[in-house]
């Protein structure tokens, strides 16, 4: 072959790597909007283009054969990383994370055809465009397999996790390694050994996936037990408040009769009537009518997980001396996605109101909930001081306090992109910060 023919063999071969790990990236994320992942692939050309230079390069220094496959790799896992980030709107270490989990399947996709190769072909290896196509059906075949069975799901637990990423970033690559040392190290196989060698790359995938959910399922335990020990907990907070009101009433019964004796004092002075039954009802309404009203909207919150999420947040701002006025009009009773990812929507968009309000001199939010003919509505409003940057709101780790302190608005967009049902807007106005988001009925 020409050398020309060689670089473009070497091209396409790369540009195919990408492709399927692409296909895999989008099962382990669980996308449901693939088309608009998929109209940003034109820059992996360039990736691939980049990567294949690299290696022409390489090949030059003799003395790196044994390290040339390895080297190459992790360039281009370097250089898909950076795409991903682009194309997914993801913090590095997240996308590291998820192309070393799309990487370690693709690897084992190419084990998985070799042995294909071995079985149907016997090891003929010599028709290029067989071994592409059959390499890029494995890859779709199992990428839909991770499908069909939600692995995706699990994974994003994973790399949705509060807990810092780049740690599931360097257990990724430290594994994706790992398969990329198997799969380099083959050719040193003796070939009567070579099939069971790629069968044992395979076993060790399937076990590297079973640790991944089992990873992301105690995650998951951990948040619904603490979810529900919120409930507990917040719970006895609500009747404590109930406990509190009657005794305030009691109390009120209790001086009644002195009360009165006073007023009918007072009888021949108008004024001086209006002016103390003023004064006993604007009493009334600080002692008593404010926790009544707070307890009658917390009471329409019937969904057991955002009620306790909202009794949390509430304590957390009178801990933190920020009024919270929250209106809940009707009874909240179901919301049409998953509560837990509504429950996580709901809390970084208080947490991030909570934050900025924090910067001002009486610092407040509103959170009003309001519920009809199936459709949730969710409007969060706070007071804000700092500059606020829209094209930069969304990037993983901005904040108008400077870089690293992001509360999440990131994973909010991601979580929403998963549910076609759900909107949001963001605005603000004269000092207001308000974000709504609208859940309707799915059809």
């Amino acid at each position: 072959m020409t050398p020309l023919s060689d670089f473009m063999y070497e091209f396409i071969d790369t540009l195919a790597g990408h492709l399927s790990m692409t296909a895999y990236l989008l099962a382990v994320t669980d996308e449901r909007m693939v088309w608009k992942r998929l109209k940003k692939l034109p820059p992996l050309l360039l990736s691939s283009l980049l990567a294949v230079l690299l290696s022409t390069i390489l090949y030059t220094v003799p003395e790196l054969d044994t390290l040339h496959y390895f080297i190459i790799s992790f360039s281009t896992l370097i250089m898909y990383t950076f795409w991903v980030r682009w194309a997914w709107q993801l913090g590095f270490w997240r996308a590291l994370a998820a192309s070393c989990m799309a990487g370690i399947f693709q690897v084992t996709a190419t084990a998985l055809s070799g042995i294909l190769f071995w079985v149907v072909l016997s090891h003929e290896y010599t028709h290029f465009t067989l071994a592409l196509g059959l390499h890029l059906g494995t890859c779709i075949a199992t990428a839909l397999l991770l499908y069909k069975l939600r692995f995706g799901k699990y994974f994003r637990l994973l790399l949705d996790s509060e807990s810092a990423p780049w740690r599931t970033a360097l257990l990724l690559l430290s594994l994706e390694t790992v398969m990329e040392m198997f799969y380099g190290l083959a050719n040193g196989v003796r070939p009567e050994y070579l099939l069971l060698y790629y069968l044992l790359m395979v076993v060790t995938v399937v076990l590297i996936a079973a640790l991944m959910v089992y990873l992301a399922q105690r995650i998951d335990i951990t948040r619904k037990m603490q979810a529900w020990q919120d409930v507990v907990a917040q719970q006895r907070l609500y009747e404590q408040d109930l406990e509190m009101i009657r005794r305030e009433v009691r109390a009120f019964r209790h001086d009644y009769k002195n009360l009165l004796a006073g007023l009918a004092q007072q009888a021949g002075e108008p004024d001086g009537l209006r002016r103390t039954l003023a004064e006993l009802d604007t009493g009334f309404d600080l002692r008593i009518g404010e926790k009544i009203r707070a307890s009658v909207q917390i009471g329409n919150l019937q969904i057991p997980e955002v009620r306790s999420l909202l009794l949390t947040k509430l304590t957390a701002m009178q801990e933190k001396g920020i009024e919270c006025r929250l209106e809940a009009l009707y009874p909240v009773t179901a919301v049409d996605m998953d509560v837990w990812d509504f429950v996580r929507c709901l809390g970084i968009l208080i947490d991030n109101a909570m934050e900025a309000a924090q910067d001002v001199e009486r610092p407040w939010t509103e959170i009003v909930l309001l519920a009809q003919d199936g459709q949730v509505f969710v409007h969060i409003s706070n007071p804000y001081a700092n500059i606020i940057e829209p094209e930069k709101m969304w990037d993983d780790g901005w904040s108008t306090k400077g870089a690293g302190r992001g509360l999440g608005l990131p994973g909010y967009q991601h979580i929403l992109e998963n549910h076609p049902n759900a909107s949001s807007c963001t605005g603000w106005e004269s000092g207001v910060f308000v974000q709504e988001l609208t859940v309707r009925k799915k059809l």
